[in-house]
């Protein structure tokens, strides 16, 4: 079957084509239900570093399908289940575990049964436009929880699926768009995405496909029209790249509001698409100077002066728990809280 049939459901910001469906961001994923034994997806990946795999999830349970480097740019097909019940109904969900990695199109979905109308029901929608953490990087590090990242980790430890992102969305039964990558910063040339030419996200928000290696870059249409907007940068946004020290200086009043300014027009551009809209404000629980936190704060005042309905939101843990990256616990403990805060600004 092909990806452009009507029975298939996809979440997050896939690029539609005539040979396939796109897929970029992490935690974009296409799903579908049906009958048979085995399960099949044609798939051509296109990896920038790393171990590569694709996630999927199959009537509940989770795998993980490793993509060998020399597959790269061929149209290849890979079983991700048999001897499953004939006569019973199943449900299959592929996602991309991992951010700029790599990128993949699925070109082709097969089985020996029928396929079913897969029309999922959502309670609200959200959309996040964060870093690493949001993305679900080397969250699965569970040996390393309150402690530094392993050495060369070479992405293996990556999985959107238990970013608190994605986690959120679950506790809430919420669809969601993922706007997230690791080393990202509001501004170009500052971060670590893309060195040593750094691209902030200034630059991709507006990206269906945001990085080169990926191919050509694309447009995103803003169709997807969501609830509340969660914006979670600021932790990389302290380098410039031009030496390995945290250059930029927070408390120097010039550098904080020309922060301030980029981050309040890169907000006021996202949702100016979606008229009106509840933003939410964070940064996590990895750790941090506070005084990024602050100057959060001092946006959000900012921005509700001029009509903006924004919140600013900190964990009870926020910028303290560890200095490495969050893994599934930690992950766990966000979304926890964070369904709760949108839960009780959504039911006001």
């Amino acid at each position: 079957m092909r990806t452009d049939d009507s029975r298939l459901y996809f979440m997050g910001r896939i690029d539609h084509r005539e040979d396939g469906a796109y897929f970029f961001w992490a935690a974009s994923q296409m799903q579908a239900r049906f009958k048979g034994t085995y399960l099949d997806i044609t798939v051509n990946n296109r990896t920038a570093w790393g171990e590569i795999s694709i996630g999927y999830i199959i009537d509940g349970r989770q795998g993980r399908l490793p993509l060998p480097q020399y597959n790269d740019g061929k149209d290849t097909v890979y079983r991700l289940a048999e001897n499953l019940e004939a006569d019973r109904e199943h449900s299959i969900t592929v996602f991309k575990r991992m951010s700029a990695n790599h990128s993949y199109a699925v070109k082709d979905i097969s089985t020996d049964g029928e396929f079913l109308p897969c029309e999922p029901q959502y309670s609200l929608s959200l959309e996040f436009y964060g870093d690493s953490v949001s993305a679900g990087e080397v969250c699965e590090a569970d040996d390393f929880i309150g402690r530094s990242d392993p050495m060369n980790a070479a992405c293996i430890y990556d999985n959107s699926y238990y970013a608190y992102t994605w986690q959120t969305a679950r506790l809430l039964g919420a669809r969601f768009n993922n706007i997230a990558q690791g080393g990202i910063a509001v501004y170009d040339k500052t971060g670590y995405f893309h060195y040593p030419d750094m691209t902030g996200m200034e630059s991709v928000y507006d990206k269906t496909c945001y990085f080169p290696e990926g191919g050509e870059l694309t447009q995103w249409d803003f169709s997807y029209i969501p609830d509340v907007v969660v914006f979670a940068l600021g932790q990389n946004d302290n380098h410039n790249g031009i030496t390995d020290k945290f250059d930029i200086d927070i408390y120097d009043e010039k550098t904080r509001r020309h922060w301030k300014d980029g981050y309040e027009k890169l907000i006021s551009d996202v949702v100016s698409h979606y008229g009106k809209v509840k933003i939410v404000m964070l940064t996590t629980v990895l750790m941090h100077d506070a005084e990024w936190d602050a100057a959060i704060d001092e946006i959000c005042t900012e921005m509700r002066a001029k009509g903006h309905d924004i919140y600013h939101f900190l964990f009870s843990r926020n910028g303290r728990a560890t200095p490495g990256h969050p893994r599934r616990a930690e992950h766990a403990e966000m979304a926890r809280e964070l369904s709760g805060f949108i839960h009780k600004i959504t039911t006001i």
